[in-house]
């Protein structure tokens, strides 16, 4: 892999994001999942209602020999399998949430905003890791930039990293996920039904 030639790529996408939200109302609402099935890579993509978070459908494909896994180029292996599942949709989503990072990311291009920029819909990436910044007062500020924010999700587990992907603000990105957590799950409910069916899958084959 020719890492400055993504790391430059990645800078021109960063540039193609947007932060004002490209939406008025939510009325159905995304999730991305991914897992690794032995040396294959399987994506799922679910469209619920929302806030009923209702089930409307899924897409779901199977990579063979993905990409290694490098940090920050995250895209770059599992974009290919959320592609050929968000294409099997018959309801797209008004928002999408992605498992990984938004613009809290070295290059301001996290999996979310390069989802986003690719496919034009509004995202919002959830992380469990913080990949670049400091926590401030729960702002991930990187650079002088409030990237995104630190949310505790489930009492007693550590927070998660919400930030804009594309077409969506800050703000309107915490507002969202608050709005799309089921307790006891610590991920957004579309992203824990994303990971619901991949694990009914996975048990299905085996």
């Amino acid at each position: 892999m020719d890492f400055f030639e993504l790391e430059r790529e990645q800078l021109r996408l960063a540039q193609k994001v947007q932060l004002q939200d490209g939406f008025s109302t939510v009325k159905t609402i995304g999730g991305v999942a991914c897992c690794v099935k032995g040396k294959d890579l399987m994506a799922c993509v679910v469209v619920c209602e929302f806030p009923s978070f209702k089930l409307l459908g899924f897409g779901q494909y199977l990579l063979h020999d993905p990409l290694p896994y490098y940090a920050g180029f995250l895209a770059y292996r599992e974009m290919p399998a959320i592609i050929e599942a968000y294409n099997q949709l018959n309801v797209e989503p008004d928002v999408l949430f992605v498992e990984g990072e938004g613009i809290a990311h070295p290059r301001r291009c996290g999996i979310a905003s390069h989802v986003g920029v690719v496919l034009r819909v509004p995202t919002v990436g959830v992380s469990d890791r913080l990949s670049c910044g400091v926590v401030d007062e729960g702002k991930i500020v990187f650079h002088g930039e409030v990237r995104g924010m630190e949310i505790v999700t489930r009492e007693y587990a550590k927070g998660v990293y919400v930030s804009p992907g594309h077409l969506v603000s800050v703000e309107r990105a915490v507002e969202l996920l608050r709005q799309c957590m089921v307790y006891p799950h610590k991920m957004p409910e579309p992203i824990h039904l994303a990971h619901k069916i991949l694990r009914k899958m996975n048990r299905e084959e085996k």
